[in-house]
């Protein structure tokens, strides 16, 4: 693609919704997974709690690559969820996000509920407060590391290259609008047809709606 092409607001209008589009379900997905379990896990104290934990925080350097081979394999026609007819879809990469994403905000949160101190929850327990009301309460005190996480996941997903790669397939229309191209495999596609300064400016675009999105959570939980 020349240069020139990016004045086409259709294309960048395109790969940047899908982009933000994929990423944000992704990321709104695990939250509601992720979140329970840092809580389950933060709250209770049971055998194999370590084990558990170690399980989480090993999820978080999962092999990108590994989650798109095995997503792929579920979605394919030889797959067990073949018939849902999802691969070289956007849903499919929500899929792969959501598997890459999860682990991580779950790690943060549950760093986040167990750094809270014990006699708030005490406190709280003390002046007749439900199992509920202490979970409320403790997320009030672990909210700026569960943001934290909810954004680490976040930048996760949006920067994913080779999962989104294997299950989406980097398509695009004949228009050249996009149908599974993100920024991140745009810029990937760029690079491979020598077109660095197109691969440049989708760089900024991508690297300046992270910012925007940090900011804007960032304000929405108060900090």
């Amino acid at each position: 693609m020349p240069l020139d092409a990016l004045s086409d607001p259709t294309y960048l209008r395109s790969i940047i919704r899908l982009s933000l589009t994929v990423s944000l379900v992704a990321v709104l997905v695990s939250t509601v997974l992720s979140l329970p379990i840092a809580f389950a896990v933060g709250f209770a104290d049971f055998r194999g709690k370590r084990f558990v934990t170690a399980v989480i925080n090993t999820g978080m350097g999962f092999p990108s690559v590994v989650v798109g081979l095995l997503v792929w394999y579920a979605l394919s026609n030889q797959g067990p969820l073949g018939t849902l007819n999802l691969i070289y879809t956007p849903e499919a990469m929500i899929i792969s996000q959501c598997v890459l994403a999860a682990p991580v905000i779950t790690g943060v949160a549950l760093s986040a509920v167990e750094s809270v101190d014990d006699a708030v929850r005490d406190a709280a327990y003390g002046v007749g407060g439900t199992r509920a009301d202490v979970a409320l309460i403790t997320l009030k005190e672990a909210r700026y590391g569960v943001i934290t996480g909810i954004l680490a996941g976040f930048g996760r997903a949006i920067s994913e290259v080779g999962s989104v790669l294997i299950v989406g397939g980097n398509i695009a229309y004949a228009d050249g609008t996009s149908k599974t191209r993100t920024l991140t495999t745009a810029i990937q596609f760029e690079v491979r047809k020598g077109e660095f300064e197109v691969a440049l400016i989708l760089g900024a675009v991508l690297l300046v709606l992270v910012l925007l999105v940090n900011g804007v959570v960032l304000r929405l939980g108060g900090r």
